[in-house]
This record gives C-alpha cells, sequence and structure tokens, in this order.
C-alpha cells in the first residue's frame, strides 16, 4: 500500500505540479518505538460533511465565458465543474458591483406597486445561458444561491457619506450625489417597503426555478455593513431580525419555497458573524434559516465558525466570497478609484495562500460550504460598471484565451480531492510549522491537505490505523495526501 501525494508550487514563472508514490509501512514492523515529528489521523472521530466547493456567476463571469469560442468555453467551464467537482454557483440577484451595468428587475417599483413589469430579461442575456451551460457540464448536481446587493433604489433612505478621514472631500466620493436614493454606497431599504421587497426576491427566485435553474440558497443582503462605491444596503441586527421573521419567511412560505430554498443570514465579514447570528436568531428565527454565510476578507477568525457550530447544530456553515483584493498581477487595495501599488513578484502566492489557509482554518472550524467569488475576470479585474477590479483565480485575455492563476492551482488540492459528502476528521500534529485538514471521502479514501507556508521544508511521519508514512512538504508548497 502507497501513499499518493500531489504537490503544487511556484518556481520562478511556473506552477509546478508532481505526483509521487509515499510507502507505507506497518507500525508494529519498525524497529523502534517512534514518538516524534507524528501527524495523527483518526478516521473513526468524524466531523460535519463537507457537502462541496464552487464560484459565482456573475455579470462580469459571464460576459467573458460568453466571448470565448465554444470549445475553449467548454474547456474553461469543465476544469471547474467537471475536475474540481463544483456544485455550488452564486449569483446576484439584479446588478452588484460585478454586472457591466446598473439594473433592477422594476425599473420603477414605486410607479409599478404590483411589479406587474418584473423581467429578468438582463440575466437572460449572460448569465443564465452561461450558468445553464455549467449546470449541463457539471459532475454534480448543482445548487444555486442568490445574494441581493441592493433593493431597488426608489425604496431606500439616500446613500451614506463616506465618514474616514480624507474621503469626504475626494473628487472620487464628493461628486456622488447623496441627496438622493441609489443603488450603490448605501443607504437601507425603508420599512415601508420590507413587504414589497420580500415578494419581489420571491418573484425573482420562481423566475429562476421557471427558466430550470435550481436555486437552494438564498441570502438576505450581501455585505450589510457596506456603503461601498457600488450596489449596497445597509441592515442592522434588528433589521433583519424582523424583515426575516415578518416579511421575508412568510412569504416564501405562501409561494411554498421554504422546503426548497434555504435562508441564510448575515453574508459579510468574519469578524461580526458571531453577534450577527446571536442577535437575529431565537426561538423564533431559528427554524426559519438552513445556515449562516460569511466572507473571508478579514482575518482567520476560525474561533467564530467554531462557536457557531457549537451555538447551532444543524445549520449550515457556508462562506459565500472570497477574492484578493488587486488586480490580477498587482498588489494594493484601490483607493479613491486608483490602485497604489504595482505588481510584487509573490502577489499571485499571497493570493494562494490566503484561500489555502482560510479554507483549511474554516473546514477545522465547522466549515460545510465554500464558494468562491467570480469565476474568471480580465487582466483589469473587469469588467464592471464602477471603478477599480479585484482578482480572481482564472484570467481571461481579450483573444478569447484564459489563464489560471496559482490560486487554481491551490484550490484544486481541496475540491479536486474533498469529495462532496466528505466528513471531516480528526487530525492530531506535532506542531504549527503547517495547516492541515483531513477528510474521508465517501468512497472511503482519505484526503489530507498540507500546507506548508514556512521558508523551510518540513516532514512529518503520518500515522493512522497502525500504519506510517514518512512524508516530505517543500517550503512554500501546498500537498494532498490520498489514502
Amino acid at each position: 500500500m502507497n501513499v499518493k501525494q500531489y504537490i503544487s508550487y511556484r518556481a520562478g514563472g511556473d506552477v509546478v505540479q508532481k505526483e509521487k508514490e509515499i510507502p507505507v509501512t506497518l507500525e508494529a514492523d519498525e524497529p523502534r518505538y517512534i514518538e516524534s515529528d507524528f501527524v495523527n489521523l483518526y478516521p473513526q472521530f468524524l466531523y460535519q460533511e463537507i457537502e462541496g466547493f464552487g464560484g459565482a456567476m456573475t455579470g462580469t463571469s459571464a460576459y467573458l465565458y460568453n466571448r470565448m469560442d465554444p470549445e475553449t468555453r467548454k474547456k474553461a467551464l469543465k476544469e471547474w465543474f467537471v475536475d474540481y467537482n463544483y456544485r455550488f454557483v452564486r449569483v446576484s440577484l439584479d446588478s452588484c458591483d460585478y454586472s457591466l451595468e446598473e439594473y433592477q428587475a422594476v425599473e420603477d417599483p414605486i410607479a409599478d406597486p404590483e411589479l406587474k413589469t418584473f423581467s429578468i430579461k438582463k440575466d437572460q442575456e449572460e448569465i443564465l445561458p452561461m450558468l445553464k451551460e455549467a449546470i449541463a457540464i457539471a459532475k454534480h448536481p448543482i445548487s444555486v444561491l442568490v445574494s441581493p446587493w441592493s433593493p431597488p433604489k426608489q425604496w431606500k433612505t439616500n446613500p451614506i457619506k463616506p465618514s474616514f478621514p480624507g474621503m469626504a472631500n475626494n473628487p472620487f466620493f464628493a461628486s456622488f450625489d447623496y441627496d438622493h436614493p441609489n443603488r450603490n454606497r448605501g443607504g437601507s431599504l425603508k420599512p415601508e417597503y420590507y413587504g414589497s421587497w420580500a415578494k419581489y426576491v420571491v418573484k425573482f427566485i420562481q423566475a429562476y426555478l421557471e427558466e430550470g435553474i435550481p436555486v437552494t440558497m438564498v441570502t438576505i443582503q450581501n455585505e450589510p455593513n457596506s456603503a461601498t462605491p457600488w450596489d449596497s444596503c445597509q441592515w442592522t441586527s434588528e433589521q433583519e431580525k424582523t424583515y426575516l421573521r415578518d416579511f421575508l419567511y412568510p412569504e416564501m412560505k405562501k409561494a411554498g419555497l421554504t422546503e426548497k430554498v434555504g435562508i441564510f443570514i448575515w453574508d459579510h465579514n468574519k469578524e461580526r458573524t458571531l453577534e450577527r447570528a446571536c442577535d437575529i436568531l431565537d426561538a423564533d428565527t431559528l427554524p426559519m434559516i438552513a445556515g449562516i454565510a460569511f466572507h473571508g476578507y478579514t482575518g482567520d477568525h476560525f474561533d467564530q465558525i467554531q462557536k457557531l457550530t457549537e451555538l447551532f447544530p444543524g445549520k449550515t456553515l457556508m462562506q459565500s466570497e472570497l477574492c484578493g483584493l488587486h488586480r490580477p498581477g498587482r498588489a494594493g487595495m484601490p483607493r479613491f478609484g486608483e490602485f497604489v501599488k504595482e505588481t510584487p513578484e509573490s502577489v499571485e502566492y499571497d493570493d494562494a495562500i490566503l484561500y489555502a489557509h482560510d479554507l483549511i482554518g474554516n473546514l477545522n472550524a465547522g466549515m460545510n460550504r465554500w464558494i468562491d467569488w467570480n469565476l474568471i475576470v480580465d487582466e483589469e479585474g473587469g469588467p464592471r460598471h464602477v471603478a477599480g477590479g479585484f482578482t480572481a483565480a482564472t484570467i481571461a485575455a481579450e483573444d478569447g484565451t484564459y489563464r489560471k492563476d496559482l490560486t487554481y492551482y491551490y484550490i484544486g488540492h481541496f475540491a479536486k480531492y474533498i469529495l462532496p459528502g466528505a466528513k471531516r476528521m480528526l487530525v492530531s500534529k506535532c506542531d504549527d510549522k503547517t495547516d492541515i485538514v483531513a477528510a474521508k471521502n465517501p468512497d472511503g479514501t482519505i484526503a489530507v491537505v498540507v500546507l506548508n507556508r514556512g521558508d523551510r521544508d518540513t516532514g512529518y511521519v503520518l500515522r493512522w490505523n497502525g500504519n506510517l508514512s514518512r512524508i516530505h512538504f517543500p517550503a512554500h508548497s501546498i500537498s494532498t495526501l490520498i489514502l
């Protein structure tokens, strides 16, 4: 019996991938008693189900895919939905920052309070054809998550003026109209329109279902704490709870959707996930939700995810968004419409480390589902209807081809080998030189992902069920072991 080791790392400008067969010996046959450098696996102690991985089919991603020739497009989708077993897809309800233009399904809901002019024609142009192609090619059944970025602007309060020093008078912000409702820069949904917005959301879900799209999840609001330069809407915990309890859930129940489509709260960064869940969930609202969604932009906060598993057992924990916050190949956050730093060579490696470290920490804390942000962007991190742009794991070129970032290969060490329906297992390790997660797949194989982000090679004696295997992990690499 051997252990298969799949290794990825960056060497100069190339991604190196290697495979090794590592011998296995019986612990009972060892010539001396070993105590040091162990990583112990315990397949008899299993935790949460790892339901699978996925990415977002934004207007941007669909636009770029639809400009590829059919053979290239099929190859690109196969790499996600077949090779990587992707089974979750996130879409925005109406426009988001990664739409090519700002739009809403009812142009003026004040003039049309019955929503008779409701239409998803914008989605039918780019997103739905691409989504249907992905569903057709996928290796596993697809589940679609719908996330709203903003209600119709006519139902909102005025946008929020930026309060950070230097921003209020900067032309990038000061030129914006803060005196009238807008989809962008925050503002809140007026309480008198909570019921109308719930009907709107239900109509959107129903329209997708009628198109044959398997919507199984909806979040109440993408990033409810944000007043971003793009589509956004702010909700307090009390507002989100009221809307969930008194409007959205009753409207979905009335439409017969509550058994088909699970509601997820929060859908924002991890650092406040625990407080938000505790504020919203009680004896009345807990049965109304399927789970809690969170993003990965503000650091680890793995302890919060672990606590959520203890407080709300049986609820699905889902990371619903992550990306590198810079344009492809360039470092630095956008600021006032410009980017502040240029192209350090380590930027792709830093992104890959961010993804792998976050995935391992979240999985070890109890996460069930993981959804990346854009499946693909162009070299400028777009196109999109607002300034700036962020990177993705695959990058489209102007000639209709694409390239894969290092992050793509790092994601594969999870999505390719930890199969939908796997159960996380107990791992005991001897040091903190590496990040490790292990899972038992439905077919009985064991997948162990080991991230060595240190500057030195390291090695362990892998130990499980009386077996031993001595394995080497190069510096700045990620490995998946298959037992």
